[in-house]
């Protein structure tokens, strides 16, 4: 393990530049590549409405990708974190529709519904010592089930919320700039990425995020509470679930209570291919960034080219195992 992945407390900066770079390198030489065979396979691949279509889905999904990477540094994992969007998205459904209360409420019950769910997690994990796989799977069950009972199986619209499909489908850089009509929700990925890089380079939580995947024990025994901070962990990757819900629910207007599964093994996915490691301690939001934008190309890529989903399906399976593999290589190398 090198120096800068071995110390948490490293800068921000070296952490950026030096902590798994190779595979950083790696993930966007592949990301061009993508771009450049696409383009070349279909003309209407490189389109600007194409493009933004891409962004879009890469909100979504690396929204929920940031958040699985805090618990995939600590050693952990969450399955959770598809259904978690979902229910959030329900959540701020019930707030502004049924209860018809003005949009910051809505925005403060689904990023709190998700920080609430994260630290039911995290405690599972932390204090009741269930392995996280199993944690996370059971709430996953559970949310799945709540979404579809508070909303009666139906979906919740938007309809009557004034400015909540400006939340991922307006463009406040495109009123300023009017020939970049950026998406606002990609302007959320960004702005939600800068803040989680922060902490995870600049804060104690981002400190103790690392030291708990790399040797969570050495950690307990010089003093530090690790259960309230691997909660800490849980707890603020939920409340990132809770803006993912409602990025997908203003990108759809609706609230759809089915919606979610298959979302956590997408965010996983990016995770992965960005060079976090499933075993813990290391991994950067900007390789999860790019990580995620290859799961959006590829998929949009494959859809263009007329390629069945389920086709897709296995491509995105063997990416995962390949991407798990280089991750085990790269460990045997460092010794």
């Amino acid at each position: 393990m090198s120096t800068v992945e071995a110390t948490p407390q490293a800068g921000f900066a070296a952490r950026l530049l030096q902590a798994g770079a190779h595979q950083k390198l790696l993930a966007f030489m592949s990301l061009i590549i993508l771009l450049i065979g696409f383009s070349l396979a279909s003309p209407n691949f490189m389109q600007t409405s194409n493009i933004i279509a891409i962004l879009q889905a890469t909100s979504v999904n690396g929204v929920l990708a940031i958040a699985a990477t805090l618990v995939i540094i600590t050693g952990g994992i969450d399955l959770s974190v598809g259904t978690l969007m979902t229910f959030c998205a329900v959540i701020a459904g019930v707030v502004l529709t049924y209860w018809g209360l003005p949009l910051p409420f809505g925005v403060l019950a689904a990023i709190g519904a998700g920080a609430l769910c994260g630290l039911t997690s995290g405690t599972f994990v932390a204090k009741m010592k269930i392995p996280p796989f199993i944690a996370t799977l059971g709430m996953m069950l559970m949310l799945k089930g709540l979404s579809l009972v508070i909303s009666g199986t139906r979906p919740i619209y938007f309809n009557d919320t004034p400015g909540f499909t400006e939340i991922s489908r307006g463009s406040l850089i495109g009123e300023i700039v009017p020939a970049l009509p950026i998406p606002n929700g990609v302007l959320i990925l960004f702005l939600v990425a800068i803040a989680v890089s922060y902490i995870l380079g600049r804060t104690v939580l981002g400190r103790y995020t690392f030291a708990l995947g790399s040797n969570e024990e050495s950690v307990r025994l010089s003093g530090v509470n690790t259960d309230a901070w691997k909660m800490a962990v849980y707890a603020l990757a939920g409340g990132i679930c809770g803006i993912a819900g409602l990025l997908i629910a203003s990108r759809l207007n609706s609230a759809q209570p089915a919606l979610g599964l298959g979302y956590e093994l997408e965010a996983i996915a990016a995770v992965v291919i960005g060079g976090t490691s499933l075993a813990g301690g290391r991994g950067t939001i900007l390789g999860t960034l790019i990580g995620a934008l290859i799961m959006a190309v590829l998929a949009n890529g494959l859809r263009i080219l007329s390629v069945a989903q389920e086709w897709q399906t296995v491509v995105t399976g063997a990416i995962i195992i390949l991407a798990v593999y280089a991750d085990m290589m790269r460990k045997r190398r460092m010794g």
